[in-house]
């Protein structure tokens, strides 16, 4: 009996990897929520400390606390710190690298790219932008589309697993000739 739902939880788990065209092989790397949680608890907090001081102290200069325009502004800012963090977790994004081709996934749509369609890549960093302290990116072109791609590395969970990933396929594309747009 445990032997048959094992079975048949390893094929509903082939299938859905069929549906959605990911191998076994493939490495999956989410993107990072870190700053919308940090921003949207910040605000919540600086809400609450702000509210809870004008509440127990009396201050005659300033509007009573249901007139305070900024108790308004920072109500304003929590609630779209929190709606932005709501929109990206339902983005759902992800960077998914197979043996064969790149995809870049979100809720809405996939972005393939085959190995073969890169026409260079460039591994290096960015001299302006550090996100979550790392400042290494990844840019290569499509060879049919004109814009670059840019991977950010400290942007995905596991940055050490997608450099060395990113690194075994550029061992397999050619190298861009210089530096672009700000990476070294």
């Amino acid at each position: 009996m445990q032997r048959a739902i094992l079975l048949n939880g390893l094929f509903n788990y082939q299938k859905c990897m069929e549906e959605n065209k990911i191998s076994i092989q493939s490495k999956v790397f989410k993107f990072k929520l870190d700053f919308y949680y940090q921003q949207s608890l910040l605000y919540l907090i600086t809400l609450i400390f702000y509210a809870g001081i004008r509440g127990t102290f009396d201050f005659e200069r300033l509007p009573t606390l249901g007139a305070d325009p900024l108790l308004y502004l920072i109500i304003l800012f929590v609630l779209i710190s929190f709606l932005v963090l709501i929109l990206n977790k339902m983005r759902d994004r992800k960077l998914i690298i197979t043996s064969d081709k790149i995809i870049f996934h979100n809720k809405y749509r996939e972005y393939e790219i085959g190995l073969p369609d890169i026409e260079w890549i460039h591994i290096g960093r960015e001299r302006k932008v550090q996100t979550a302290g790392v400042s290494q990116a990844i840019v290569f072109k499509w060879k049919s589309r004109k814009r670059l791609f840019r991977i950010r590395i400290g942007r995905y969970e596991r940055e050490k697993e997608l450099m060395n990933e990113m690194q075994r396929i550029a061992q397999r594309v050619p190298k861009g000739r210089k530096p672009i747009l700000g990476v070294r």
